[in-house]
């Protein structure tokens, strides 16, 4: 197997819709590929694909191997982009030895990780048994790996694609959980004399919540807060809220609509040339494009505000929600143990406002109280609070043959030691212990910058070393 196989393959793929909760058209391209291919191939309930290409004569007796990725991405794009996920190719180009997509997310997470294990199948490598496991919603709460059913795969040896550093082993990682808070408002009318003022945020780098939360990168959904709490004083009512979209990521982008008396537009202006300074003061060394402006809006388009009790809670316990790294490890050095992400905020039907959250920690128990504050943080507001789609960590093991042979392998192709760490991202490692108990696994793949959010990056330099060390790896297991 080479880069150029594998490349071929994920260009086809980003051509196949495969939003999460979405994924028909991609599994059915994944059973299309494996038919086209003489492979057999089957698929469960929820949309989970095992494609097996059989044993190699002579390599009968080699341990069957599972190279195991994901079907769904984080569909993100920048504002005013008119990209639709639901039927267009995602818009790549390939420069400085990048392929990119600069306006919405590539879908290399995990895409190339699929394409990795498809090539592997068809190269003409002669291998063992292999086994190609494709889950569906792992970006949503790894909802195809808790359905996994016994027997599914017979695999006892697994290798993960899903990984985002080249020269990395991964033997371990966090695990998760979704808090979602609800608040419920009353319609009261813009009062008489009041102008609306759309307040936004956007140009953030965002990013993943799990690798890039330690990075101190800006969160449009916290600046918003901060701003609209800072201006409380004003007596401003509050006609619309939105920002971030996925759970998994920091928000890039956010805005709010506010009315408030035309004699006070001048002191609201003021206030936010000195939230800029602050902005650029704390995040300047970190973030270089954070736009920040506001404009009148025509009063016509505005006749109903939350009402004042509401705004003002909701404003206040963003404000006041735990975001970012709660704490590190005390056995890791550098590893982030425990963290949240407050993700977004929603007015997505009729008198309801929807704050999700994620919080992510190795420790099951460091993990539920980061939940716990949030939780109990906005219901001080008067919130309604649900937590969901919880999964575990992946726990290092203290031995594993797979591990030791995929060092000797990187050690064997470049003369250098390989990283072996775990990641405070979360994978469906966790999920795959509570089902298959005794599974030995690592999760490896190529470098990707940028994963959930517009401007997602594969380095090719990156890939063509990574087909490297996988195919010696799965060639020579024994």
């Amino acid at each position: 197997m080479n880069s150029n196989q594998v490349l071929d393959i994920f260009k086809e793929i980003t051509k196949v819709p495969r939003e999460s909760g979405h994924e028909e058209k991609i599994v059915k391209w994944l059973n299309d590929f494996a038919q086209e291919h003489g492979l057999a191939h089957k698929t469960d309930e929820v949309g989970n694909v095992l494609i097996t290409k059989e044993a190699d004569p002579g390599f009968e007796n080699v341990p069957t191997l599972v190279l195991q990725a994901h079907s769904d991405m984080v569909c993100e794009k920048n504002a005013g982009c008119s990209h639709d996920f639901e039927k267009d190719p995602i818009p790549y180009v390939i420069e400085d030895g990048w392929m990119v997509s600069h306006e919405t997310t590539l879908g290399a997470d995990d895409g190339i990780g699929i394409a990795c294990a498809l090539a592997l199948m068809t190269c003409g490598d002669k291998t063992g048994k292999l086994e190609a496991l494709v889950t569906v919603s792992e970006e949503t709460g790894l909802d195809g790996a808790m359905a996994l059913k016994p027997g599914f795969f017979t695999g006892k040896t697994l290798i993960n694609l899903d990984n985002e550093d080249e020269g990395e082993i991964c033997v371990g990682c966090a695990g998760g959980l979704d808090t979602t808070a609800k608040f419920n408002y009353r319609t009261q009318p813009v009062k008489k004399g009041y102008v609306p003022v759309k307040f936004a945020i956007s140009g953030c780098q965002g990013g993943h919540s799990g690798d890039d939360i330690n990075k101190g990168r800006a969160s449009a959904v916290v600046l918003l807060s901060r701003f609209l709490y800072s201006i409380l004083p004003l007596g401003y009512q509050l006609l619309e809220i939105d920002g971030g979209n996925k759970r998994n990521a920091i928000a890039r982008e956010a805005h709010a609509v506010i009315a408030l008396p035309e004699c006070r537009i001048s002191r609201f202006a003021d206030a936010l040339v000195g939230f800029k300074a602050a902005v650029e003061e704390e995040f300047g060394n970190v973030e270089n494009d954070i736009q920040i402006y506001y404009t009148e809006e025509n009063p016509a388009a505005y006749s109903v505000a939350i009402d004042t009790k509401t705004a003002k809670a909701l404003v206040t316990s963003m404000v006041s929600c735990p975001h970012g790294v709660l704490a590190m490890s005390q056995e890791i050095a550098g590893f982030v143990e425990t963290s949240t992400n407050l993700a977004s905020v929603k007015m997505t039907e009729p008198g309801v406002i929807r704050l999700g959250s994620s919080q992510r920690s190795c420790n099951t128990a460091a993990r539920r109280a980061a939940g716990q504050k949030v939780e109990a943080n906005f219901v001080l507001a008067g919130a309604e609070v649900a937590h969901e789609s919880e999964y575990p960590g992946w726990a290092p093991a203290p031995k594993s043959a797979l591990r030791d042979a995929c060092i000797a392998s990187y050690r064997k192709l470049f003369n250098k030691a390989a990283t072996v760490r775990a990641i405070h991202a979360g994978l469906e490692c966790g999920l795959f212990t509570e089902v298959y108990p005794d599974m030995d696994m690592i999760a490896i793949g190529p470098t990707l910058r940028g994963v959930h959010a517009p401007g997602e990056k594969l380095e090719l330099a990156s890939l063509e070393k990574f087909t490297a060390l996988l195919t010696d790896l799965v060639v020579n297991y024994r």
